[in-house]
């Protein structure tokens, strides 16, 4: 049986990191899928802050996992 904080193991800390990368941008991109019938300019900001999250995200935590 594998201990998710056993030493050496960072398959938990990994997750954490692509958690932390993609979770915010899915949630926005979600928001803005359901929010894009009403208001589709604040549909269209909610995408947007999604994609620069991501891109900001893969800068910092790419050079975190490096």
């Amino acid at each position: 049986m594998s201990l998710l904080l056993e030493p050496g193991n960072l398959d938990g800390l990994l997750t954490l990191i692509v958690a932390i990368m993609l979770g915010p941008a899915i949630l926005l991109a979600i928001i803005g899928a359901l929010v894009y019938k009403k208001h589709k300019k604040a549909a269209k900001v909610l995408f947007i802050l999604a994609v620069v999250y991501v891109i900001i995200s893969f800068g910092v935590c790419g050079a975190l996992m490096i």
